[in-house]
C-alpha cells in the first residue's frame, strides 16, 4: 500500500462556489477514490483561501469583520464540498493558527536563504487575479481573465521573493519529469515564460492599506501577500513543519488546479519550494474552463449555471456525470442548463436508470435468491481522462441493452424458464460490474445498484424522469 496525497486548490471566499469549482472538486475526489480503490493510503486536502484584498473588499461591503465574514463562507464552501459527495480528508483554512504559523516558518526559510528582499516597486496589478503583470500577459491593457476590471498601477515598498534565481532549477524539473504538468500546452507556456526571463513578484502588503493578511515575521507593517500565504496550505495542511513524520509520509502532493493557476502553481510555488530546500510537488493536473452558450459565465449575460442549484433538481451523482463525461478534462467546455437536462433524461433516466429497473425487475420476478457477482477490477484513472473512462462503462450499459433487446429475456424466461433464467443471471452479472466500475464517479448511485443485486431487489427509480 503506498501514500498518495491529493489537493485542490483553495478558492477565495468572496464569492459562492461556481460550477467550475464544482469540476476540480469532482476531478479531485475521482483521483482519490480510485486511489483509495487500488488499496492506496489517501490524504485528501481541500480549503478555502481567506485573505487577500478582494477578501477584505468584500467583507467591508458586507459590514462585517473579515474572520467573521470568512468563517460564514468556510462553512458554505464545506457544505457544497458535501453536496458533491466530496470525500475530503482535511479542509484546510488559511485563517487557521497552525496555517499562519507554517507561513510565518515558510518565510522565514525563505529568507535564511537570501530569497526575501525589500524594494520600492512600480506594478500594473490585477485585482481580480491578485497578481502582478507583465505587459505581455495584457491583452489591449487589460487581464485577459479579468477584462471588466481595469490594471492598476501600484507603487510602493514591498518585499520580494527571488523568482529569478530559479528559472534554470524549474527548466530542469520540466526537462527531468515529463508528466509534472500536464497537459503537454501548459509545460509549453510555462518554458517560454521563464525562458522569457523570470522576474522576483511581490510577497508582502503595507498593512496600513490591506491589514487583511499573515503578519511578515519582525515587521507588523507588512501582512504577506495573499499567493505567498496560500500555497504554505498545501504543506501546512500535512503538519509541516511541526510534524516532520507525517509531512514525509504524505509529500509531495498531486495538485489539481485550473487554467488560471498556472503560474502561481507550477512555477511560483515549486521555486518557493526550492527557496527552503523541500522536494518538488509530484504532479501538476491542470483542467480548463467551463463556458456557456460560447461565452464566460457572468450575471450580467445571465448564463450562469448555479452548480447548487443544478445538484438541487438532478442529484449529486448526476451532477457528477456530466462534469465527468460531458466536461473536457483538459479543454474549454460548453455547458448550458439545456445541455444538463438532455444528457441527464439521454443518458440516465433512459439510459442507466432504465437499464437498473429493467434487469432488477426481471430478476426480482424471475430469480428466487441474489445472483453471485463479483466485482469489476478497480483501476486507476489514466492521465486524469475521466471522460474516457466514463464512455466505457456506458458502452457497457449500451451493449447491456442491445442484448435485452436481442435476446428478449422477458419472452424466453416464459418459454425457457431455464435459459431465460441464465440470461437474466448474466444481465444481473453484468449491472453488478457496472456498479463497482461506477464507485470513484458515481459513488451513491454505485452503492444503489450494489445494494439491489445483492438484495435482488428494483431499487428505487435512480434517475426519475423530469
Amino acid at each position: 500500500m503506498s501514500a498518495r496525497y491529493l489537493t485542490t486548490t483553495i478558492p477565495y471566499v468572496n464569492a459562492d462556489a461556481h460550477i467550475g469549482h464544482a469540476l476540480e472538486f469532482v476531478q479531485a475526489d475521482c483521483v482519490a477514490r480510485a486511489a483509495r480503490l487500488q488499496g492506496d493510503d489517501v490524504f485528501f486536502n481541500i480549503g478555502t483561501d481567506e485573505h487577500g484584498a478582494k477578501v477584505y473588499t468584500k467583507a467591508k461591503e458586507a459590514g462585517q469583520e473579515p474572520q467573521a465574514y470568512v468563517d460564514e463562507f468556510a462553512v458554505r464552501w464545506q457544505k457544497f464540498a458535501d453536496a458533491l459527495d466530496i470525500s475530503y480528508d482535511f479542509f484546510s483554512r488559511t485563517t487557521s493558527d497552525t496555517h499562519k504559523a507554517a507561513a510565518q516558518e515558510f518565510w522565514r526559510r525563505c529568507a535564511a536563504a537570501g530569497d526575501i528582499y525589500k524594494a520600492l516597486y512600480q506594478i500594473k496589478y490585477c485585482v481580480g487575479c491578485e497578481l502582478e503583470k507583465t505587459d505581455s500577459e495584457l491583452v489591449n491593457g487589460r487581464c485577459p481573465i479579468h477584462p471588466n476590471l481595469t490594471i492598476e498601477i501600484r507603487e510602493e515598498e514591498n518585499y520580494y521573493f527571488r523568482l529569478s534565481k530559479y528559472g534554470d532549477a524549474l527548466l530542469k524539473l520540466y526537462a527531468d519529469t515529463p508528466d509534472f504538468l500536464m497537459p503537454e500546452e501548459h509545460k509549453r507556456a510555462m518554458i517560454a515564460l521563464i525562458n522569457a526571463g523570470l522576474k522576483d513578484f511581490s510577497i508582502s502588503r503595507v498593512a496600513v492599506k490591506m491589514p487583511w493578511g499573515v503578519l511578515v515575521p519582525d515587521d507588523d507593517a507588512h501582512v504577506m501577500y495573499v499567493w505567498f500565504d496560500a500555497l504554505v496550505n498545501y504543506i501546512s495542511a500535512i503538519g509541516w513543519p511541526e510534524n516532520e513524520e507525517t509531512f514525509k509520509k504524505w509529500w509531495p502532493v498531486t495538485q489539481l488546479a485550473g487554467k488560471d493557476q498556472v503560474r502561481q502553481q507550477a512555477v511560483m510555488w515549486q521555486a518557493m519550494l526550492l527557496s527552503v530546500g523541500l522536494p518538488f510537488s509530484k504532479q501538476i493536473f491542470i483542467h480548463g474552463f467551463i463556458t456557456s452558450n460560447g461565452q464566460k459565465m457572468s450575471k450580467s449575460l445571465g448564463n450562469v449555471i448555479d452548480p447548487v442549484a443544478v445538484i438541487e433538481k438532478y442529484g449529486t451523482d448526476a451532477v457528477r456525470y456530466i462534469l465527468l463525461r460531458h466536461v473536457s478534462p483538459t479543454q474549454d467546455s460548453d455547458l448550458t442548463l439545456e445541455a444538463i437536462h438532455d444528457h441527464y433524461t439521454a443518458n440516465l433516466t433512459n439510459g442507466l436508470g432504465n437499464l437498473v429497473a429493467r434487469v432488477m425487475q426481471l430478476a426480482e420476478t424471475y430469480l428466487s435468491a441474489p445472483v453471485a457477482a463479483s466485482s469489476a477490477a478497480s483501476e486507476p484513472i489514466s492521465d486524469f481522462k475521466f471522460n474516457e473512462a466514463m464512455d466505457a462503462v456506458w458502452a457497457r450499459v449500451s451493449a447491456a441493452d442491445e442484448r435485452i433487446t436481442r435476446e428478449r429475456p422477458f419472452v424466453v424466461v416464459k418459454e425457457n424458464p431455464e435459459e431465460g433464467k441464465h440470461v437474466i443471471a448474466e444481465l444481473v452479472q453484468e449491472l453488478y460490474r457496472i456498479g463497482t466500475s461506477l464507485r470513484p464517479y458515481m459513488p451513491a448511485t454505485a452503492e444503489k445498484i450494489i445494494q439491489a443485486v445483492k438484495e435482488n431487489k428494483k431499487p428505487e427509480n435512480l434517475f426519475p424522469r423530469l
